[in-house]
């Protein structure tokens, strides 16, 4: 498949084990998530809408972060990654965000497409939906069940964030 374009998102399916259920529909909002950005110049992925300074490119790139935060640091308990370890947070704490802007889809792809297969990695050697993070704070641990509950809301959230700036883009609706 081409960097710069994005296939249909697959069915997660109606009879799965609980496992394979909540990766397929992760799964289907990362693919969504990619869809929102394929085929757009970097300038229409830097393009807002309304009052909002969110654009399609600081999606995707914080959706990488996110990734790498609840997967790699959190679940893993492995040291922040570059470019989220050196980056500073203080003078802007959405520098995910406004640094994408000006990023081409591919390279927004390519850092996303490794920071999910990244996370698949930890969540293919997790022995169970019950196993604790050993990142984080260590008073709160949460288990991996959570972890991809709550990033299937972080995703659905998000993707209806792009498909809105994708609709003003060009007119393209759905997945």
């Amino acid at each position: 498949m081409l960097l710069d374009t994005v296939a249909e998102p697959e069915d997660p399916g109606r009879r799965n084990d609980e496992l394979t259920t909540l990766s397929a529909f992760l799964d289907f909002y990362r693919t969504v998530m990619l869809r929102k950005g394929s085929g757009l110049t970097p300038d229409q992925l830097a393009t807002t809408t309304a009052a909002s300074t969110l654009t399609i490119a600081s999606l995707i790139r914080h959706m990488t972060l996110v990734e790498d935060h609840w997967f790699d640091a959190t679940f893993a308990g492995l040291p922040e990654r570059e470019p989220w370890a050196s980056a500073d947070w203080d003078a802007d704490r959405d520098w995910e965000m406004t640094t994408a802007n000006g990023m081409t889809f591919v390279d927004l792809r390519t850092d996303f497409d490794e920071a999910c297969e990244r996370s698949r990695s930890h969540v293919a050697a997790a022995t169970s939906l019950d196993v604790l993070a050993i990142g984080g704070d260590p008073t709160d641990r949460v288990s991996l069940r959570w972890i991809l509950i709550h990033m299937i809301e972080e995703y659905a959230r998000h993707c209806g964030h792009a498909d809105l700036l994708r609709e003003a883009l060009d007119g393209r609706v759905g997945d």
